[in-house]
């Protein structure tokens, strides 16, 4: 082979390579850059200890039920993951419905702007998100709704990251993020004309504690909505398979542990809710929620490559494939929860504060 050929066969594998690191990168939506891929608020050089770290909670079963420790294993989690959901799924780090002749995203903001639909909320009225992650769905909802809304989340990267998008959106009058533990909210008894949270009250402990700061922090006479994970009337605690893939469910998202379906109205009451409505938006006529993973298991492969040749080369820190590889794994487990209807990440129920709370 001459120079010239050799030099033209170089130039077409760096091409290629460029092409499939930089230009095809994400899965889906370009949110973030693969060659910005990061640990968030870890130094690159202790991502891999984190991963283990939070690997080791689970061989603790009883800190992971603890109030006290869940801020630390969900904020790991967390660190770990953002530029990865970012990257390879988008700004809104929960699912919806498929919708047919919709995309993703219009399937996405649809779900979202329903939430908001649902609690009533007027332009310039000021709502909680509780839970928010980088703010996809409360740009989404401000747009929607031309409220004030207000999130919260216990990891400091994420406000950064959603800082950034609120701004990059133009819709900074309009969306704050605060840095918090939505079990000990920083907010005033009666602040806000309403709330809602989008799987993310799966990550309380107890439920009961997170569903009481929502209940003190709205005004008497607003709502609530909340789409909850939950083991479905299909779960069978007896049935080796089915405990196989909740308990992966819960290891690769950062979950104390599942709730049934049916302890969901019981605790909103519990605290003082009236449970307005109540139903799992996954069942039928609802097409299968989990279409975006099995059609996206090419796109997993893909981006797994560009994970380990960036992690090889020293770009991705290290533990980044590990981090990776756990998520795609869950995705499998997600996938078989879906099919075998044992599991739903869209589990919604709506509460009014009453007028008069007690």
């Amino acid at each position: 082979m001459d120079s010239v050929a050799l030099f033209c066969t170089a130039g077409l594998v760096a091409g290629a390579l460029y092409w499939f690191v930089c230009v095809l990168g994400p899965a889906e939506r370009k949110g973030k850059r693969s060659l910005d891929l990061s640990g968030g608020s870890i130094s690159a050089e202790n991502v891999k200890d984190n991963y283990n770290q939070y690997w080791s909670f689970f061989r603790r079963p009883k800190e992971i039920e603890s109030a006290e420790k869940v801020p630390e294993f969900v904020d790991t989690f967390y660190n770990l993951v953002t530029d990865i959901y970012e990257w390879g799924w988008g700004q809104s780090f929960h699912f919806s419905p498929h919708i047919p002749g919709k995309s993703h995203k219009d399937a996405t903001r649809i779900h979202e702007e329903m939430a908001v639909d649902l609690i009533n909320v007027k332009p310039g009225q000021k709502i909680l998100d509780a839970g928010c992650g980088v703010g996809g769905p409360m740009r989404a909802i401000a747009a929607h709704s031309k409220a004030q809304v207000v999130g919260i989340t216990i990891n400091d990267y994420q406000v950064k990251r959603a800082k950034l998008h609120n701004k990059k959106a133009g819709l900074e009058s309009l969306c704050d993020v605060v840095c918090g533990n939505f079990l000990q909210m920083p907010f005033d008894e009666n602040t806000f004309d309403g709330a809602y949270s989008i799987e993310a009250t799966c990550h309380a402990p107890k439920l009961e504690d997170v569903y009481a700061e929502i209940f003190r922090v709205i005004k008497p006479g607003s709502l609530f909505v909340s789409y909850e994970w939950v083991t479905t009337e299909k779960y069978r605690d007896e049935d080796e398979e089915h405990k196989e893939v909740i308990q992966g469910i819960e290891r690769g998202d950062a979950l104390p542990g599942l709730r049934s379906y049916a302890d969901i109205a019981a605790t909103a009451r519990s605290v003082g809710f009236e449970v307005v409505k109540e139903k799992d938006l996954a069942k039928p006529p609802a097409k299968p929620w989990w279409n975006r993973l099995k059609m996206g298991r090419l796109a997993y492969w893909r981006n797994h490559v560009v994970v380990v040749i960036l992690s090889t080369i020293g770009i991705a820190p290290k533990g980044t494939v590990d981090v990776h590889e756990m998520l795609f794994k869950t995705a499998d487990y997600l996938t078989r929860g879906g099919e075998t209807g044992i599991f739903s990440p869209m589990h919604m129920i709506l509460c009014r504060k009453p007028e008069k709370a007690e």
